[in-house]
């Protein structure tokens, strides 16, 4: 007995018929896919961020609007504040005249001089902040005072700590550059003048002790390139021995605790 061949013909005529079926199954995927794909709800609750402007509704709101965009500005200009009002200036400049001095370029690093530099300074401005915040900040915050005596407390401590750092050269100069009549005491001298005669004054005091800094590094360069001049050595560069030299009498003689010191005791 012969077994019959089965088979099995695509209506149509061949390979138009076999793409009529693909795509009618390729549409009956898609429209299946939404309710066989949905996502499962999630088991833990994300927070929502919005953002959105309305009317003031009571005098409070229109005061901590106002505080708020103060904030805001003086976080903005937070870095310049640090760089002309504080002790900062100085001490970074005589850091990197340290660094020059001994002739390494990149040892310590920026970052490393710039860290220090705030932490020395925060160190020195202890007691102002301290004054700041216990005459102007710390009762406003309490609603002890208004706001212009919570400025005016804030202000006097730095305007003190910087008219003790200024030179009265410096500020007679900026006084005369902005023709205004000589002040007759310390309080009728306005901020816009005491500010750059403090600058001024900080980056004279940074470059004289800068080279004070330098005097004694310059001596040793000196006698090494004397030294190797008197040997014949002329193709030697002189920074590749006195390098070491100046390394180990700034270790010797504990250099690091003496520049400190010496900063710190510069503001009092």
């Amino acid at each position: 007995m012969r077994a019959r061949a089965c088979s099995f013909r695509l209506p149509g005529d061949g390979l138009p018929a076999l793409a009529a079926v693909l795509v009618a199954l390729l549409c009956l995927c898609l429209a299946a896919s939404p309710v066989l794909a949905q996502p499962e709800a999630p088991t833990a609750p994300f927070p929502a961020l919005s953002l959105g402007v309305r009317g003031a509704e009571s005098p409070q709101d229109v005061a901590l609007t106002l505080q708020i965009v103060a904030l805001m500005t003086v976080l903005s200009v937070a870095p310049a504040l640090v760089l002309m009002l504080t002790s900062f200036t100085r001490i970074l400049i005589v850091l990197g005249f340290v660094r020059n001095a001994l002739g390494l370029q990149q040892t310590p690093p920026n970052q490393v001089l710039v860290t220090l530099a705030l932490f020395l300074a925060l160190f020195t401005m202890g007691p102002v902040w301290t004054r700041v915040y216990d005459g102007g900040l710390g009762p406003y915050m309490r609603g002890e005072t208004t706001s212009l005596e919570a400025w005016a407390g804030t202000v006097k401590p730095v305007r003190d700590f910087m008219l003790s750092q200024t030179r009265e050269g410096e500020l007679s100069l900026m006084i005369t550059m902005a023709d205004l009549p000589q002040p007759r005491n310390a309080d009728e001298v306005p901020l816009q003048v005491l500010v750059p005669a403090f600058m001024l004054s900080e980056l004279k005091t940074a470059f004289q002790m800068g080279v004070v800094i330098f005097v004694p590094f310059i001596v040793v360069d000196m006698i090494v390139a004397s030294v190797l001049m008197s040997m014949g050595m002329i193709m030697l560069p002189p920074m590749m021995i006195s390098l070491p030299f100046k390394v180990l009498l700034f270790v010797m003689a504990d250099g690091w605790n003496l520049v400190v010191v010496s900063l710190l005791n510069s503001f009092r």
